[in-house]
């Protein structure tokens, strides 16, 4: 049985979201399959979109949502709020955020462990943070921040990374359970970035996963990734979102599973995105897992 997890509610006395993500697939929600999703009743747990996307007054994207998220529950991701910077949240855009999640009402709303922004530049990317005192205390005063304007508990998203600083004084899953720890936020857990950032880093992406504090754990993320060569010669893989979850992604996504019992997943596919029957047949194949119907993890998937 999953352990409860922690309540923001209790921590900084502001409430929770009440309601919760099935705990069935989801996928991501893309414009060239709005209409198919509606004229098929598609057999799906839930939509996540990314909040940046829809930080528009109106238009098809706000026209064909509203039709969707009449009959699926909702997650909002968000991709652009620069957790980890060295300055304050911009509050324009936390001000857009709560616009959405007032019109939209969504089951979750997740952010990442990254930062995008210096002074006035943003940067289209989720770069790495350092894991030490300083970083520690902005990243919560940051989120403390976020949770107490939406008035809602967010999921933390673990990154992948491909360089890590020197100047680290603790490793990234000691990092994480702290923030949970001091802010009351829950925790999305990426297993294509766990592995990912355990390839690079040349670390077992089993224990980190279970050096998280995995009672936190509200939503799971399944993605593809590309393959490269770094400098010295070693794999380097990269979070594309652009190819189907691997097969070692699935093996460590039953293990998840075996410890923390049915999950809301989403498979995520950001790029090359395929027909959406390609897409349900992998969010059928993290259903059976999540319901224990597969005895292998890689078997092909129907």
């Amino acid at each position: 049985m999953k352990p409860d997890t922690p309540s923001f509610a209790v921590h900084s006395g502001t409430p929770a979201c009440a309601a919760s993500l099935p705990a069935r697939a989801g996928l991501g929600l893309k414009p060239q399959h709005f209409r198919e999703i509606l004229e098929t009743a598609a057999d799906i747990g839930f939509f996540e979109i990314h909040a940046e996307n829809y930080m528009v007054e109106g238009g098809p994207f706000h026209h064909f949502l509203g039709l969707i998220r009449a009959r699926y529950p909702l997650s909002l991701h968000g991709v652009g709020l620069s957790i980890g910077a060295e300055g304050p949240l911009d509050e324009t855009h936390l001000d857009r955020l709560a616009e959405l999640i007032e019109r939209y009402e969504p089951q979750a709303f997740s952010e990442h462990l990254a930062w995008s922004s210096h002074g006035e530049l943003f940067l289209n990317d989720l770069l790495p943070v350092a894991y030490d005192d300083a970083t520690l205390t902005r990243v919560c005063e940051h989120i403390d921040r976020l949770q107490t304007r939406l008035q809602r508990r967010m999921l933390l998203e673990n990154p992948a990374t491909y360089v890590e600083f020197t100047c680290s004084t603790m490793d990234e899953a000691a990092f994480i359970a702290e923030i949970v720890r001091r802010t009351g936020c829950g925790l999305l857990l990426d297993v294509n970035n766990a592995y990912v950032s355990s390839i690079n880093h040349h670390r077992d992406a089993f224990a980190y996963i279970r050096a998280l504090p995995l009672s936190a754990v509200a939503e799971i993320h399944l993605a593809g990734f590309s393959e490269d060569i770094d400098g010295a010669g070693d794999r380097l893989l990269i979070d594309s979102h652009g190819a189907a979850v691997d097969d070692a992604v699935w093996t460590l996504y039953a293990q998840v599973l075996q410890l923390i019992g049915p999950t809301p997943t989403l498979i995520e596919r950001d790029n090359q995105v395929p027909a959406l029957g390609v897409l349900l047949a992998e969010a059928r194949h993290a259903e059976h897992l999540l319901n224990g119907r597969l005895a292998n993890p890689v078997e092909a998937l129907a």
